[in-house]
């Protein structure tokens, strides 16, 4: 495996991917960061060696090189999901890439479920903690001491240092940021009346399909990160209307300038 990541690394390399600092993944709905960047390489996550192809209607699939705020960044629009039928190896490959090109942040953002009763649809959440319930795990099988080591610990998975400056960074861009706990679930379909029941009880204030196998990884090759979900429904089982997939990508639209702002502000930050 460990050759397909050197394959892919001088591979970006040869196409003046240089040094970048700070790696961006864009989640649902979620893509327009890129308009911010300076770019000075986008690449077709299908011209890229060992990458796998982005099957989801509303992820681009695009690795953006460039600058933002004056930091280099290296932004994937569009992730990977295992409900697209990757495993987490696959699905967790482009992160295991940007820290070998020396990536030191890494910034994650998705759309997710509001399951606290106490958030809005539209609203912003930092995410603090969270909860594994995909059926894999990236680290099962042979561990690379290259990578990392075999047993990762994940008792702060997400940067304290990094969810610290994006307070602050909310605070002065005016954003009223939640924070909460992120539970991942295996998807496509959305969670019953009791399955949103049974997350709120195990403690979850959001739910989601992505994010908590990227940032394994990246606790899994010390890489810091921090990540936001944009709040693009409200699961609450009592009241609980038909999801409309449109509806939820018209919210994470609307929700996106204040992502951006947040980004903006946190980046020079760190």
């Amino acid at each position: 495996m460990f050759e397909k990541f050197e394959e892919t690394v001088s591979f970006l390399k040869n196409q003046g991917i240089d040094e970048p600092e700070i790696g961006i993944v864009l989640g649902t709905g979620l893509g327009k960061l890129v308009n911010e960047i300076t770019i000075i390489k986008e690449l077709e996550y299908s011209s890229i060696p060992n990458f796998p192809l982005a099957t989801v209607e509303f992820h681009k699939g695009h690795l953006i090189y460039g600058t933002l705020k004056g930091r280099k960044v290296l932004a994937m629009q569009g992730r990977f999901h295992f409900y697209e039928g990757y495993n987490l190896r696959q699905v967790t490959f482009p992160i295991r890439v940007m820290k070998l090109l020396g990536i030191k942040w890494l910034l994650l953002s998705n759309a997710a479920g509001a399951l606290n009763l106490e958030f809005s649809k539209g609203d912003l959440m930092m995410i603090d903690d969270h909860i594994n319930l995909l059926p894999d795990n990236p680290l099962i099988g042979a561990n690379d001491d290259k990578l990392g080591p075999r047993f990762p610990d994940m008792s702060c998975p997400y940067s304290r240092q990094i969810n610290n400056k994006m307070m602050i960074a909310a605070k002065e861009a005016g954003i009223n940021l939640r924070k909460g706990v992120y539970v991942a679930v295996s998807g496509p379909n959305l969670e019953t009346r009791a399955e949103y029941r049974f997350l709120r009880g195990i403690g979850a204030d959001a739910v989601g399909m992505s994010t908590v196998p990227e940032v394994i990884v990246a606790n899994h090759m010390g890489m810091p990160c921090a990540a936001v979900s944009v709040l693009t429904d409200e699961c609450d089982p009592d009241n609980l209307e038909p999801a409309d997939i449109n509806d939820i990508i018209e919210t994470a639209g609307k929700a996106e300038d204040q992502l951006i702002r947040l980004f903006m502000n946190l980046i020079p930050a760190l």
